[in-house]
C-alpha cells in the first residue's frame, strides 16, 4: 500500500501541471487575441477537455476563457479607439471580432458606455495623462457597466 503523502505530493503535482498550462492558455490568448479562438482549440492545446479547461481557467484567474478573451480584445479596443484614426467597425474587426453586434454589447458590458461613445469621449477622458497611465485608468473591467454590479477595487 502506497503512503498516504504519495497521493497529497501527486495530486499537487497534478495541480501545479494544471496552472502552468492555464498559464500558457492565458498567454496565447493574450498573443492571440486578433485572431479566431475559440475554447476547443485553447482546451486541445493544453491537453485538456474545454470543460476542463473552463473550470480550471475560471478557478484560477476568476473568468472563463471566453471572457478574459473579450477583455482583452475590449482593452485593446479601448486603446484603438483612442487613437481616434479608426471607426467602430474597423476597430471591431482589427481586435478579431467578426460580429458589430456581439462587439459593441461585451464593450458596453466591460467599459459602461457604447464603443462610439467612447470614442466621441476618450480624447477629454484620456488628455494629458501619459498612455501607460491611460491604459490603467481606462481598463476594462468585468461588471462595471452591468446595473446593480459592484465595481472591483484598483
Amino acid at each position: 500500500m502506497c503512503h498516504p503523502s504519495w497521493g497529497r505530493a501527486r495530486a499537487e503535482e497534478r495541480r501545479l501541471g494544471d496552472l502552468a498550462r492555464l498559464r500558457r492558455v492565458r498567454d496565447r490568448i493574450d498573443r492571440e487575441y486578433a485572431r479566431p479562438l475559440n475554447v476547443e482549440a485553447l482546451a486541445r492545446g493544453a491537453y485538456m477537455s474545454a470543460g476542463h479547461l473552463s473550470r480550471r481557467f475560471k478557478l484560477a484567474y476568476g473568468e472563463s476563457p471566453y471572457a478574459y478573451l473579450m477583455t482583452r480584445r475590449v482593452e485593446r479596443a479601448t486603446a484603438l479607439l483612442r487613437r481616434g484614426d479608426l471607426s467602430v467597425t474597423e476597430v471591431c474587426f482589427a481586435v478579431g471580432c467578426s460580429s458589430l453586434g456581439t462587439f459593441s454589447t461585451r464593450f458596453t458590458e466591460l467599459v459602461g458606455v457604447p464603443p462610439s461613445v467612447y470614442q466621441r469621449r476618450a480624447p477629454e477622458t484620456a488628455s494629458g495623462m501619459p498612455p501607460c497611465v491611460a491604459k490603467r485608468v481606462t481598463r476594462p473591467v468585468r461588471g462595471r457597466g452591468v446595473r446593480g454590479a459592484e465595481p472591483r477595487p484598483v
